[in-house]
């Protein structure tokens, strides 16, 4: 196989000829009776699900800062780490048993809730219409309802907007003075309202003792051309106008991890204030023009056509989805559909992830329950980790942004968690679950079960993140001040959380540890969830020590820290494959409890890690641990599985995986008769099927579908970049292109094929320097110029 690279001079009419993509919408023809039917909006700070109803529609309201709960007692626990050493006496004796007992000890808070701001009441007189049409474009993140009532056509456009902070609802009709409706609004949260002088304030608090807790104010104004605007105690009542625009702000008194959000809270009411006045000298046509100019700068760098042709499917989403997950859709509808699922997970990040130090969390930005699935938290053995899978390779590295500022605050509170809990005074720790508060302490409270409660390995974990985002980027200076000295951090708790293996002194291993929330049945019987030696702490504790090395030469850092970071990598106990050829999950060879686990912890070094990618024998343990684990799983973690079958250069499977993802999965309170229809998955909106609703399956369902078509590492022996193109292509793609993908190293590629062949790729390089390209068999050292092209044909 021969690769032929030529320089290449991109006009802007072939950029659009190769970029060519149809457009991207989700369609329905009725209104939404679910949240898993509503269509989700969202500016990275405030949220609305679109319900569309044309009588009684309804908006339900989201701010990502809005949450119960206070600042972190940083001395809570305080002497917790007193338990340690008796844990890990009952480990090396092998009483497993009280291991676990013992482990309740070491137990804090569990975090804080996300909770839902409020709902938007529109009350209009159309009980019967015609010719209903509820949609989303993802090209311009604007939600459009349509529907002709006697003889009128009525539209309603909903935008959340960035760069003027609010959420805008515009109402038309074909005739004029048609319009008339009824407004109001109403929370879960404790809160009051008042309508007055052409708008509605409501102002409450997170369900907390309200001196302890967030406030918000929301407002939401009214404009309009023709007929008449009257009030009452709580609503609105606008009749007979010709046009209108409903104007949404929002506030809260978040002022940061560390301040309390009464005594020192942000001043929400006049931020709300403020930001309702800004709509009184701006038009509807001016903010859609700046929020469509806005999100587009993100969401048009990347275009796919997966071979699908030029043609939108006629049928309503909800129907091709099903259509999809019954094998009746037609080849073309099927591309589409995958072509738009990758699409909307960079919609949702662009929607819900641009608030400093305040991440996508759980459920992304929308919930719309006052106690959210899971808290709506932050879980960092894997979820929050996923939020990001796409950020980087999917050309939307500023959506990473909120992890910074947040990871900082964590590190923070973590310095104090590894004193508390594990007498480690050395950087930081985080365990199994956040929230806005950045509490970083192992939670459970006294109660619950080591194997989810009890692990240390979140901030180690998380911080790949940060190194990812330099490898993308190629920001030295966010290297020097943001990345690197957290990655040291974690690295150093890590150094001194490992202890030498009692079975082997020259080893270095996790007592306690955990693999996260999963079970084991040793060979005598004993069902627990603490052990020593987990594969999946030191898989993490392995990436993040060679990441660390590789920062620290770039820092020109030769500190006794990274000195001992060279000195135990190589001390790691090593991995070990189990007698059915798997990789090992503990350190023995046990079962595990349930062979099927939704986890896959212990595959870290494959993927998200890089340090599983040319030994046979570990990918080959890889592979056979996969096959154990089946197809059967939880939303996200189907997410996770199809980026580790790209990653073996599966092909098949990972497309097989990306179906199940793709399975149409019926609303949790839906009692009709596609009920039938339950089980990890997607819903009619196409929000990930946990279930219930968790938005990291999407997320690591578009992070594969880009796996597949491009993968890039560091190669260790060398440090240069190696790009692969088209690793994992599956049959059903047999022809297709992608424009706007990245690589680490900086660089932008584009890809052509046909026939199940690269036809073409283009290179675009950040700085100059040299990568290796490869193609199936063959490979490829390239030197390029920064700011030139490089194009590739086979």
């Amino acid at each position: 196989m021969k690769i032929l690279i030529t320089l290449l001079a991109l006009t802007a009419t072939a950029v659009a000829t190769l970029a060519q993509q149809q457009p991207m919408r989700l369609a329905y023809d009725t209104p939404a009776t679910f949240f898993e039917q509503s269509l989700p909006l969202g500016n990275g700070r405030l949220g609305a699900l679109v319900y569309g109803d044309p009588a009684n529609d309804m908006v339900q309201l989201n701010d990502i800062t809005l949450w119960t709960g206070s600042p972190v007692d940083r001395t809570e626990d305080a002497g917790a780490s007193q338990w340690i050493p008796l844990i890990r006496q009952a480990l090396f004796n092998e009483d497993y048993a009280l291991a676990d007992s013992l482990q309740l000890h070491v137990q804090g808070h569990n975090s804080s809730h996300y909770q839902p701001l409020g709902t938007l009441h529109i009350a209009m007189p159309q009980q019967h219409v015609d010719g209903y049409r509820r949609s989303l474009s993802l090209d311009s993140a604007i939600a459009t309802v349509s529907y002709s009532h006697d003889g009128v056509t009525y539209t309603r456009e909903y935008l959340a907007s960035a760069p003027d902070s609010l959420i805008a609802i515009h109402f038309t009709a074909s005739q004029p003075g048609m319009l008339t409706m009824e407004l109001s609004l109403s929370s879960l949260l404790p809160s009051s309202v008042r309508a007055r002088q052409g708008q509605i304030t409501m102002t409450g608090h997170a369900t907390d003792d309200e001196q302890n807790t967030i406030h918000f104010c929301t407002i939401m104004r009214v404009d309009h051309s023709g007929g008449q605007l009257s009030a009452t105690d709580t609503s609105l009542c606008l009749t007979a106008a010709n046009e209108a625009t409903l104007w949404i702000v929002n506030a809260t008194s978040f002022n940061g991890a560390r301040q309390h959000p009464v005594v020192n809270g942000a001043p929400y009411i006049e931020q709300a204030n403020n930001r309702a006045w800004h709509t009184r000298n701006i038009s509807y046509n001016e903010v859609r023009q700046r929020h469509v100019a806005d999100y587009r700068q993100f969401f048009s760098r990347v275009n796919m056509n997966l071979g699908q042709g030029n043609a939108v499917p006629a049928i309503t989403t909800d129907s091709l989805l099903k259509a999809y997950t019954d094998n009746t859709a037609s080849q073309e509808e099927c591309r589409y559909l995958e072509t738009l699922y990758f699409q909307y997970g960079r919609y949702l990040l662009i929607s819900s992830s641009r608030t400093p130090s305040v991440p996508a969390n759980l459920q992304g930005l929308w919930n719309p329950h006052l106690w959210a699935p899971w808290r709506g938290n932050y879980t960092i053995n894997i979820n929050l980790e996923e939020n990001y899978w796409p950020a980087f390779n999917c050309n939307l590295a500023e959506m990473a942004m909120p992890l910074d500022g947040f990871i900082a605050e964590l590190a923070a509170n973590g310095r104090y968690t590894s004193q508390n809990y594990y007498a480690i005074a050395r950087g930081w720790s985080a365990g199994h679950n956040s929230d806005i508060w950045a509490m970083a302490n192992p939670v459970g409270e006294k109660n619950e079960k080591p194997e989810w409660a009890n692990w240390a390995m979140g901030g180690a974990w998380l911080v790949e993140t940060l190194w990812e985002k330099y490898l993308f980027t190629q920001d030295e200076d966010y290297l020097r001040q943001v990345a690197y000295p957290l990655m040291k951090g974690a690295a150093e708790f890590c150094l001194d959380w490992l202890v030498e293996n009692p079975n082997n002194p020259a080893e270095l291993i996790t007592a306690p540890s955990t693999s996260p929330e999963n079970e084991y049945v040793t060979t005598q019987g004993y069902h627990g969830m603490t052990c020593y030696g987990g594969t999946a702490d030191l898989a993490i504790i392995r990436e993040l020590f060679i990441n660390t090395l590789q920062a620290a030469a770039l820092m020109h850092d030769a500190s006794p820290a990274v000195t001992q970071i060279a000195e135990a990598l190589p001390r790691l106990h090593p991995y070990t494959i189990g007698r059915d050829g798997d990789l090992n999950e503990w350190y023995h060879d046990w079962a595990d409890y349930d062979p099927h686990h939704r986890h896959q912890s212990h595959l870290i070094g494959l993927y998200p890690g890089h340090h599983i990618n040319s030994s046979d024998t570990l990918m080959n343990a890889c592979e056979q641990t996969l096959i154990q684990k089946g197809d059967r799983t939880t939303g996200w973690s189907t997410g996770w599985r199809i980026n580790l079958w790209a990653r073996l250069h599966k092909a098949d499977q990972a497309f097989h995986i990306l179906q199940k993802l793709l399975t149409y999965v019926s609303p949790d309170k839906y009692q009709g008769a596609d009920r039938r229809r339950p089980g990890g998955g997607t819903y009619p909106n196409h929000i990930d099927a946990h279930p219930p609703f968790q938005i990291d399956g999407n997320f690591g369902g578009t992070a594969g579908i880009c796996e597949m078509l491009l993968q890039s590492r560091v190669d260790p022996a060398s440090g240069k970049y190696v790009i692969e193109l088209l690793p994992a292509l599956p049959q059903q793609w047999s022809s297709g292109r992608v424009t706007g993908l990245r690589a680490r190293g900086g660089y932008e590629v584009d890809l052509e094929w046909t026939g199940g062949r690269l036809a073409s790729a283009t290179i675009r390089p950040q700085k100059s320097g040299t990568l290796t390209v490869l193609y199936g068999s063959a490979a490829k050292t390239v030197k390029v110029k920064a700011g030139k092209a490089r194009r590739i044909r086979l």
